[in-house]
């Protein structure tokens, strides 16, 4: 029996008409490692949360998902969590406590196992894990791989049968990624848990995957072995066969009938073979851009930390940026390569050392949602433009760089991750900085917008902009780097061009270097082994065509929903006589008192202004109810017309019913007792049990 069965599964997001997810079946079986792959926002992460009940966003959805035979549904939340894990994107978005221990402990807890198994699992686990070096410290001072590895420790100390995982890698340091999924493999193949991971890194995620499923435009493209998807997706000519492994991508190039090869191993020991059949040309020269003489960025002998008592972040740093030049920063996780970012964008001043910054600077942190401040892509987009350029061909030109023409009407928060990225990234293209500095662009961005990414940041070059990013993905930096450096412990420990950069590492270096070591030692980029191979690389796409940006929707005017007469006629008189009846007893006009007599009337007492609104809890029958039915009447009127001009916004992760407080704050006198009363209703916010509850932030 499988373990998923999902069948003609349909959703689509509150208001948009075209579905996220169209007509899809695919079976998931126990044991089975499954590798979920395809473009930026073609419905991943959304099918996934399918597959977790309090995750699942709201909106519109049809068929059927299975999970051990039983409806989806029908399981209790409780049941959910134990048996389905799920490991976010973010480390830091899954971490609910402060110190390693109570995390791993937190799951257990909440689920109400006793003392003697908590210790027992968590203990099991801390060494499964090899957390127990670490495991009395607070979360705070774990670096983002330790982190990603108590989540996923965090879920597997329920026991879950299947471990469900939205791209876990996207952060990591290359190192660090790869001992995670090396993880992943052993929980697979020694505790037999199913594994769903969707990864843009597919290099070593082919290795673990027992089979893999392509999606495109919410379909299901292919299933298959890794070699058998690589190949249909070779004879079908689809872009996704970019992201595939370097191996798979120099085999597909080759004459070679050899069966198809997956990891760096099996390439490896397949161009060994090659080579003694087939004679190898030289690896072509390096096309080398010539920047500008000219410094834009001089840092020298910067030193950082972020507080007195705290540990130095940056240390003797010393660098030049040239005009028209890439650089890049590579190195693992907490040495400190954003902080430097922060430094030459002057968000961070450091204590000793100087800093010349010639130009303006962009930045694109590594968060895109920090960037963004409106309601749609659109709003976003023009915000950040001055009111006489909002119709400039040049934002035209940005949002057809970034294709974002279909996602301009969008919450920028319902995007994809990769999504979020290209739109951020169209702002910050938007200032025309003389600098720009990128924090991890690549995340979450598909194969094939990387290559348009890389010819942007090729235009931008000749038209003199200085670029610095910091980047885990080697093989773009190999691709299109004009220098490479390595960060490691608050400085930069070399640096040199890109062939002999990852030509000399064991780690921080391409698999196609990996795999062609022995036999093209200054090969580091798949085309470089295909060309001397004899194979045809194929030519980049030309960057997007220009296109005019689509016109705005016409904004329905919704009309405030009437009220029956009845209605207004009884909230009227209610009104009226509790008015009259609160003046007389207390001889008060002021508004805010009143409110605070009306809130505190169902307590039963409330003295105001020196003297008993109500006479010792005896409240006079007719003032209570004639109070309650006009509290009633006004609150009725008020929700009413503020959903029907704001309506609900709902993210795609489900967290926000409603957008904002009402009437909660409009008083300066709240109390305990007044939260909650009719008269201030609060924003709803969902929580993990699927209930609402009043969001009091």
């Amino acid at each position: 029996m499988e373990i998923f069965t999902i069948r003609n599964l349909n959703f689509a997001y509150p208001e948009q008409e075209k579905n996220a997810i169209s007509d899809l079946t695919l079976s998931v079986r126990p044991g089975e490692f499954l590798v979920l792959c395809g473009p930026s926002g073609c419905g991943k992460s959304t099918l996934l949360r399918q597959l977790k009940t309090v995750l699942a966003p709201h909106g519109r959805r049809s068929g059927e998902i299975l999970f051990d035979g039983r409806n989806l549904d029908s399981l209790d939340q409780r049941e959910q969590a134990e048996k389905i894990g799920f490991v976010q994107q973010s480390p830091e978005n899954q971490i609910v406590t402060d110190k390693v221990w109570h995390e791993l402990a937190f799951g257990l807890e909440s689920l109400g196992y006793d003392t003697p198994t908590i210790r027992r699992r968590v203990a099991e686990m801390a060494s499964f894990f090899g957390i127990q070096e670490w495991f009395y410290k607070p979360v705070t001072e774990l670096s983002g791989g330790q982190k990603q590895l108590l989540n996923l420790a965090s879920v597997m100390v329920l026991q879950p049968k299947v471990l469900i995982l939205d791209e876990p890698t996207s952060q990591l340091d290359p190192i660090a990624a790869s001992d995670f999924l090396a993880t992943l493999g052993k929980i697979n193949r020694e505790l037999g848990t199913t594994i769903i991971l969707t990864e843009h890194r597919l290099e070593e995620a082919f290795s673990f995957a027992s089979r893999v499923a392509v999606m495109d435009d919410g379909k299901l493209l292919c299933t298959g072995t890794p070699a058998e998807v690589g190949a249909e997706l070779k004879s079908s000519g689809n872009a996704m066969f970019l992201a595939m492994p370097a191996a798979m991508r120099i085999w597909a190039a080759s004459d070679s009938a050899a069966p198809c090869p997956i990891s760096v191993c099996d390439g490896r020991n397949w161009l060994l073979d090659y080579a003694k059949t087939h004679k190898l040309q030289s690896v072509p020269e390096e096309s080398k851009n010539a920047p500008d003489t000219e410094t834009v960025v001089s840092a020298q002998e910067l030193w950082f930390k972020y507080d007195k008592d705290l540990p130095d972040v940056v240390k003797d740093l010393s660098l030049e940026l040239h005009k028209g030049e890439f650089l890049t920063l590579l190195g693992g996780n907490g040495t400190g390569k954003t902080t430097t970012l922060k430094l030459l964008a002057s968000l961070q001043k450091p204590y000793r050392g100087e800093l010349t910054i010639s130009g303006s600077v962009g930045m694109l942190p590594q968060n895109p949602q920090a960037l963004f401040v409106k309601s749609t892509v659109r709003e976003d987009l023009l915000e950040i433009l001055p009111k006489a350029e909002r119709k400039s061909e040049r934002l035209a030109q940005v949002v057809s760089l970034c294709k974002l023409a279909e996602l301009l009407d969008r919450h920028p928060y319902d995007l994809s991750g990769g999504e979020q990225q290209r739109a951020a990234l169209a702002k910050i293209l938007l200032l025309n900085p003389d600098i720009l500095l990128l924090d991890e662009p690549t995340k979450g961005l598909d194969a094939e917008f990387k290559q348009v990414f890389g010819q942007i940041l090729r235009t931008l070059q000749a038209s003199g902009v200085a670029i610095l990013m910091v980047s885990h993905d080697i093989e773009f930096c190999a691709k299109y780097a004009d220098r490479c450096a390595l960060f490691f412990d608050g400085n930069i420990v070399t640096e040199s061009e890109p062939k002999t950069f990852f030509s000399g590492n064991s780690f921080y270096t391409t698999a196609a270097n990996r795999i062609a070591r022995d036999v093209l030692p200054e090969a580091v980029t798949p085309e470089d082994v295909i060309v001397a191979c004899g194979g045809a690389v194929q030519p980049e796409p030309a960057l997007p065509e220009y296109r005019r940006i689509p016109p705005a929707p016409e904004k329905e005017t919704q009309a405030m929903k009437k009220l029956p007469v009845w209605r207004k006629l009884l909230a009227a008189v209610s009104g009226i006589v509790s008015l009259v009846l609160i003046v007389q007893a207390i001889g008060v006009t002021d508004l805010t008192k009143l409110v605070d007599a009306v809130a505190d009337v169902r307590h039963g007492h409330h003295r105001l202004a020196g003297r008993d609104f109500v006479p010792q809890g005896r409240a006079s029958p007719v003032k209570t109810q004639s109070l309650h039915l006009w509290c009633a009447c006004v609150h009725g009127s008020i929700w009413r017309n503020h959903e029907s001009r704001v309506g609900a916004h709902v993210g795609a992760d489900g967290q926000l019913e409603t957008p904002f407080k009402l009437l909660y704050d409009w008083y300066p006198g709240r109390s305990g007792a007044c939260r909650g009363n009719l008269l201030f209703p609060v924003a709803r916010q969902r929580t993990d049990a699927g209930e609402a509850r009043p969001h009091t932030d």
